[in-house]
């Protein structure tokens, strides 16, 4: 250990007479600590809520989007499909038929959206397919079955069994003029994916029968495609582009939710830059500390560098004296809030209403590039609040010092 550091660690420990010093040495320990924590916490909420909403969503829907704008449907759509497997960075391409409808149950009628899917390929990627609230899928029906979103099946009375009515936007000719088509699906069972708005509004049939009922034939109108990178989907979504005809519209997740994502992302930030200024409160307490130490210590300065330290051993001392602080407060800061998350994870300590965020507690999710920024900073900004300080001391005259001595 240099003698610098051990005056510096000395003149951290005051003696009775400096106890105010000792004070001011601690709020400022304490002042660091209290903003890294805060830092901490408040980044590990807003990384879990984003990660956790971003896993329900992937969860539930795709990762890339493939629709028809001609309103035709999309013929051919096997064929074409092979062609969308072969471009780098996609894993699996579904067809889907969907379009908004009415669905009637037993005890009121709702919009919603009637998917039409492919079962056996679909329950490979969804892992909420495979296990059902209640029931089974429909394709393992003889009856022309539904599989309806537990919020949504809770909101028009349906359950296991029961039959609801769906009508379409479009009509048929009757005696009576034009009238909406409808078809009559049994439900068959009840699904939950955690995503709030999926749930609440999503019924899934069997592709055949959304063909047949949406007047398709052997059409589709979307291709949902799942990649192996969720953030190359702007990548994979152009080499998609290239192979497929002019009549289609290709959307990533992250067009499909941005909103949401860019304000959690500016949320993030201001966040982080709001906070980081009770770090910087806590550093000026650090320089107050330090130029009171300076203004007491003038004698031992002055013998020090009358016994040969130079201007840069009592700069250095200084210097050491605020990252040690800095030091303290930031490794007691980072381990008080990461303790904290851990108890708000396990207990659950943040409840939220499922309807408005899509999940029923926040996670806390700390990310170690978002610690380490966080103690960068913390760091930075202790050790810049030495510099003034520590250069006061350094030009400390040993003449003047010692005159009176």
């Amino acid at each position: 250990m240099g003698y610098e550091l051990f005056i510096a660690s000395r003149y951290l420990k005051a003696k009775r007479k400096q106890a105010f010093i000792s004070v001011i040495t601690l709020i400022s320990t304490l002042g660091i600590a209290i903003g890294v924590m805060a830092l901490v916490i408040a980044l590990a909420l807003i990384t879990g809520f984003q990660e956790d909403v971003q896993d329900k969503i992937l969860g539930a829907t795709s990762h890339i989007m493939v629709s028809d704008l001609s309103g035709e449907g999309l013929a051919g759509y096997e064929e074409q499909a092979d062609k969308l497997r072969g471009v780098r960075g996609v894993r699996v391409v579904s067809p889907v038929i969907y379009d908004m409808v009415l669905l009637s149950g037993p005890y009121k009628s709702k919009g919603g959206m009637l998917k039409g899917i492919d079962f056996e390929l679909d329950k490979k990627n969804y892992p909420w397919l495979d296990n059902l609230d209640s029931g089974g899928l429909p394709a393992d029906s003889p009856q022309e079955g539904v599989l309806l979103g537990r919020e949504i099946a809770f909101s028009i009375g349906a359950n296991i069994g029961d039959v609801i009515v769906v009508l379409t936007s479009s009509s048929r000719l009757s005696p009576l003029g034009p009238i909406p088509k409808q078809k009559k699906f049994v439900v068959t069972g009840i699904f939950s994916t955690g995503l709030y708005e999926f749930d609440s509004t999503t019924a899934l049939i069997s592709l055949r029968s959304a063909q047949k009922f949406f007047n398709l034939d052997e059409k589709i109108n979307h291709f949902q495609i799942m990649i192996g990178d969720i953030f190359q989907a702007p990548d994979v979504a152009a080499g998609l582009a290239e192979v497929l005809p002019p009549t289609t519209y290709v959307t990533t997740w992250m067009e499909l939710n941005r909103s949401l994502f860019s304000a959690l992302k500016l949320e993030k930030t201001i966040m982080f830059l709001t906070i980081t200024l009770i770090v910087i409160v806590a550093a000026l307490n650090i320089i107050a500390t330090l130029i009171l130490m300076v203004m007491e210590k003038t004698r031992d300065i002055g013998i020090l560098m009358a016994v040969g330290s130079t201007p840069r051993s009592v700069r250095k001392i200084f210097f050491l004296q605020g990252a040690m602080i800095g030091v303290i407060g930031t490794s007691a800061g980072a381990a008080l809030g990461l303790f904290i998350c851990w108890l708000a994870n396990t207990f659950k300590l943040i409840k939220v209403p499922v309807d408005i965020y899509q999940i029923t507690y926040v996670p806390f999710h700390i990310k170690p590039a978002d610690l380490l920024i966080i103690a960068a900073v913390s760091l930075s900004i202790s050790l810049l609040s030495t510099l003034f300080p520590s250069h006061r001391a350094s030009k400390v005259d040993p003449v003047v010092a010692l005159k009176y001595e």
